[in-house]
């Protein structure tokens, strides 16, 4: 039926689809995350700096 060659085969196949995978998730739903947070962060500073320049 099947040689060991094959099944290692098999196994290294499914161990790189299985790691693509997650990989794909973890890059769809943490990077967007992140760059959001980047982004309010810029925009609170920007405000910030010119309500500071108001003041003075």
């Amino acid at each position: 039926m099947f040689e060991f060659d094959q099944y290692l085969g098999f196994l290294l196949f499914l161990t790189i689809l299985t790691i693509g995978f997650w990989l794909m998730i973890f890059l769809a739903s943490f990077v967007p995350y992140w760059l959001g947070g980047a982004i309010v962060e810029l925009i609170k500073e920007k405000r910030a700096k010119k309500q500071q320049e108001r003041q003075e």
